[in-house]
């Protein structure tokens, strides 16, 4: 496996799902913008993000799932934070984040996101539903703004 995935794994021996996902990013102006799902089966905003499969790396599962939950191929631009919570019945729960930038494609509806948006960053933390992924764009938006990581 991946240095990333292997170290996570092991730092996390408690952990019943693994997950990869992306907060992805792109110039919007005077501040970037964050792309946002909206899923319909949970009614929420959040990031895309889904669980790992098998023998599959954490970077390799997040760089898919934003790809079949967006139509978007990206690219990888730095690893954010490990992100746990409980999963009901299933256990912890938790989601490996890369700050991402597109490459190509076009978002499409399908059977997990009706709709994306961009949206700055004032506008994303009020939309996204969960208090965990607030505290996640806010780190990544610090990233973005303060170092040499352009969205």
């Amino acid at each position: 496996m991946g240095r990333t995935s292997d170290r996570l794994r092991s730092e996390n021996p408690g952990i019943s799902v693994w997950a990869g996902g992306g907060v992805v990013v792109r110039e919007g102006g005077d501040v970037p913008e964050f792309l946002l799902v909206y899923r319909p089966h949970r009614k929420d905003w959040t990031f895309p993000k889904g669980k790992v499969g098998p023998d599959e790396m954490l970077r390799s599962c997040a760089l898919r799932e934003v790809a079949e939950e967006t139509g978007m191929n990206c690219q990888t631009v730095a690893y954010l934070d490990l992100v746990k919570y409980s999963s009901g019945r299933r256990g912890k729960k938790a989601v490996a984040y890369w700050l991402m930038r597109v490459e190509s494609g076009e978002f499409q509806s399908n059977d997990e996101v009706s709709v994306v948006g961009w949206f700055d960053p004032v506008s994303a933390r009020s939309l996204l539903t969960y208090k965990r992924d607030r505290d996640l764009l806010m780190q990544a938006f610090s990233l973005v703004e303060s170092s040499t990581i352009r969205a």
